[in-house]
């Protein structure tokens, strides 16, 4: 499997478990299973009222942090931030709690520390949500210098999301990704990264019946390491992790960006990513992140 094809696997990923997932945003299990059964198509409507193939902050912050780094490589922080500032501006219809807070300080400030911070004490020193966590995903794609995309990785986390659980996440996500662009195998690759993160080493042992799809990061990434880890397909996977309900939209972006880097685009259903609405926003990014590198020209 070439690389682009993983790319825009990750890509693509994000935005179909993103898509699926927001029809049963913020239902408990119960609500999703009767309203929805156990659902496969993307097919939009929920809370947002999405249209078929519509998607979220989840995606829209992904292009945010993938635009960023194609706009300036070796200094990508600032222009990632303005991207986020551009969407603010756009007035999504959805964005989280912690980031809506962070944005409108850096209007305010001009200085995302301060931003990241002020969101911090506002939310009563709680600022581990999965908001940073569902759009890290281009950093790995494109940087291949481990150190380069690990620090990318905590300064994108940083800009909003002041809590140090945040950016571990963050960093333990984006290293399986990186290994699965070089051929990492699955499951032995998630045991050597868990030995570096061991709060999330319980997800080995755990049954789906003690998953949290919760906006909490540590419960948004071991939900989506469970579910990428049992089963054998993208689709399966995404299917696992949305229907979980509660945070549903961003709990199956997670998995979808990681299963889509793992399996790559054409393990993708065509039945969703023929959906995506950003679609070609996706292809074209992925076509840029795959042929040009730091350092290549």
């Amino acid at each position: 499997m070439d690389r682009y094809s993983r790319v825009l696997g990750g890509l693509l990923g994000v935005a179909c478990g993103d898509a699926l997932g927001g029809t049963l945003e913020f239902l408990s299990e119960a609500e999703g299973r009767i309203r929805y059964g156990y659902l496969k198509d993307i097919i939009g409507g929920g809370c947002w009222d999405l249209e078929p193939g519509e998607v979220t902050d989840d995606t829209m912050m992904t292009i945010c942090v993938a635009e960023g780094i194609l706009d300036d490589p070796k200094n990508p922080i600032d222009r990632i931030g303005e991207r986020f500032i551009e969407w603010y501006h756009s007035k999504p219809k959805d964005i989280g709690n912690i980031i809506n807070l962070a944005l409108s300080a850096y209007i305010e400030s001009g200085s995302w520390k301060i931003a990241s911070l002020s969101a911090h004490g506002f939310n009563e020193g709680i600022s581990a949500g999965n908001g940073s966590l569902m759009r890290c995903i281009p950093v790995a794609l494109y940087y291949r210098d481990h150190q380069i995309m690990e620090m990318v990785t905590e300064q994108q986390s940083k800009l909003t999301h002041y809590d140090s659980k945040a950016t571990r996440a963050c960093l333990l996500y984006n290293k399986l990704v990186s290994g699965y662009l070089e051929g990492e195998s699955k499951i032995s690759f998630i045991k050597e990264m868990l030995e570096y993160y061991p709060e999330y080493k319980k997800v080995l042992s755990m049954g789906k019946c003690n998953l949290k799809s919760s906006g909490y990061v540590v419960d948004s990434l071991i939900s989506a390491l469970w579910c990428f880890i049992n089963t054998d397909s993208f689709e399966e996977a995404v299917c696992e992790a949305v229907n979980l309900c509660g945070d549903a939209d961003t709990v199956g972006a997670i998995t979808g960006g990681l299963a889509g880097a793992y399996y790559g685009a054409e393990a993708i259903p065509s039945r969703w990513s023929d959906k995506i609405l950003v679609k070609d926003k996706l292809i074209e990014l992925a076509e840029r992140m795959a042929g040009r590198e730091l350092g290549d020209g």
